[in-house]
């Protein structure tokens, strides 16, 4: 018991980690259930590299890689809507176009900046490990504002999810309350990816909430589903990195999506069975 607890008892990194984790576990299980239900996989797998070179200029410029972050999520999300808007591509066309774009002008950024050499894994994984006092009230401040705006916008998103002619019908502006899921998404992906990285905070944001589509339909028992899954890894992940020195970020996403797996095998087992 004691090599389960004494970690995060003896450790105040640890301590700190957990308690990080387990805001953003909350953050993406709220955000991430519409992800899924939505099928906005794509368009957050976007966000989620296309801050990349964001957080390169900002910490070339000595500014707060966050900062960085929000106004690349700020161009992705931009440009997707003038793309649309000018060209006949479809949305799924446009972002695909901003994706690789963004991402190969970070990976441009990066390798012909010198200064980033030791910043790089930081940026790319994440600094789990190195969370301050000021990362977790940033989080908390985050994960209170974006539980706030689904929490006020929860018919309207429950309603695009399902059926969007639905809730054009019942008076919702769809577009409007579209750009502001998007906006929670980029949020999420800001506030987070300081603590596991540009290249996994994608991870958190699908596998719990994918776990939680696997085994409830309605969305408030999924995003609770989501929320024990992302906080049962951050748990699981921090553990196993302390005992075998694992990266931190990649073994709590690593336990994400084992669980999803694990409980889709035991959905297809028990389906068996029930035959």
């Amino acid at each position: 018991m004691n090599d389960l607890v004494d970690p995060f008892v003896e450790n105040v990194f640890m301590l700190r980690s957990l308690g990080i984790g387990v805001l953003v576990s909350l953050c993406c299980a709220i955000v991430g259930t519409y992800v899924v239900l939505q099928g906005l996989a794509f368009i957050g797998d976007a966000l989620a590299h296309g801050v990349l070179p964001g957080v390169a200029i900002a910490v070339i410029l000595g500014l707060p890689a966050v900062a960085g972050a929000a106004v690349g999520a700020a161009v992705m999300i931009g440009g997707v809507g003038l793309v649309t808007r000018r060209s006949r591509l479809s949305g799924d066309s446009a972002i695909g176009l901003l994706f690789v774009g963004l991402l190969a002008l970070g990976v441009l950024i990066v390798s012909a900046a010198d200064s980033l050499t030791g910043d790089l894994e930081a940026i790319l994984f994440g600094e789990f490990l190195g969370t301050s006092i000021g990362d977790i009230w940033f989080q908390a401040v985050t994960t209170f504002v974006v539980a706030a705006v689904a929490a006020w916008s929860a018919r309207p998103f429950l309603l695009l999810c399902l059926d969007p002619d639905q809730a054009a019908a019942m008076g919702y502006r769809v577009a409007v309350h579209h750009r502001v899921m998007l906006v929670l998404v980029a949020a999420t992906i800001v506030a987070s990816f300081q603590t596991v990285g540009a290249l996994l905070v994608f991870g958190m944001l699908l596998a719990p909430a994918g776990t939680g589509a696997l085994v409830t339909r309605r969305v408030g028992s999924m995003m609770v589903v989501a929320a024990v899954v992302g906080v049962l890894s951050t748990y699981l992940g921090l553990l196993a990195s302390y005992h075998f020195g694992w990266a931190a970020s990649a073994a709590v996403v690593m336990m994400a999506v084992g669980i999803f797996f694990a409980v889709l095998i035991a959905n297809g087992i028990a389906e068996r069975v029930r035959r």
